[in-house]
């Protein structure tokens, strides 16, 4: 199953117009799984969505699509699509799913909400982070990286299909404008996300 049993019981403001949630996902340990939504001209545009209390899921109103970073973060993609009637996008080229997307997207491309999609291959050949252009700038860091209580880390090499091109991914992000980082675990980095960036890399130099 791509979607955990856990269930978050609400949401948080990450900026104005980007809320997240998390959970303890069972399916990796226990360790906490993120997921955020952005509010676009149709409603809010769901990314990598994990389950959420129904009462939460419905206050955000008002719904536009639902967007994949990766295969390995389908979710409760398919659910949320038959409840709202949500188109779901995917990565052109990744592997097969649970279900088929509605829409395919390559490097470069503009999402609902005014997403960009941004490859970042190294956990999965099509995979990929967003980047919300407009102010503050915010880049959804996806299977990259992970937030730890006791700081930035890689997402551990034995779960990525080429950790030396997910190195390669994280020096490509320092060439983006953004102000704020969010992860698909972990919380988000308001202050200087640049500078966790280059630290990590620095501490992890070969």
């Amino acid at each position: 199953m791509s979607e955990p049993s856990a269930v978050a019981d609400g949401v948080e403001e990450v900026v104005p117009g980007v809320v997240r949630w998390h959970v303890a996902d069972e399916r990796i340990g226990g360790f906490e799984s993120d997921a955020h939504a952005v509010r676009g001209l149709e409603g809010y545009v769901l990314i990598d969505p994990l389950p959420l209390d129904e009462l939460a899921f419905l206050a955000l109103g008002k719904m536009g699509a639902i967007c994949l970073t990766a295969a390995c973060h389908q979710r409760a993609a398919w659910r949320y699509r038959r409840m709202r009637g949500l188109e779901v996008w995917a990565p052109e080229g990744s592997r097969s799913m649970d279900e088929g997307p509605d829409q395919r997207y390559g490097d470069g491309d503009r999402l609902p909400a005014g997403l960009r999609a941004i490859r970042t291959p190294g956990p999965e050949e099509a995979h990929y982070c967003f980047l919300l252009e407009r102010d503050p700038g915010v880049l959804f860091c996806s299977d990259l990286l992970m937030h730890l209580p006791d700081g930035l880390a890689f997402v551990p090499a034995e779960h990525h299909e080429d950790p030396g091109a997910t190195r390669a991914s994280v020096e490509r992000l320092l060439d983006l404008d953004f102000s704020v980082i969010c992860f698909d675990h972990g919380p988000p980095i308001r202050d200087d996300p640049k500078g966790a960036l280059r630290d990590l890399l620095a501490r992890t130099a070969a």
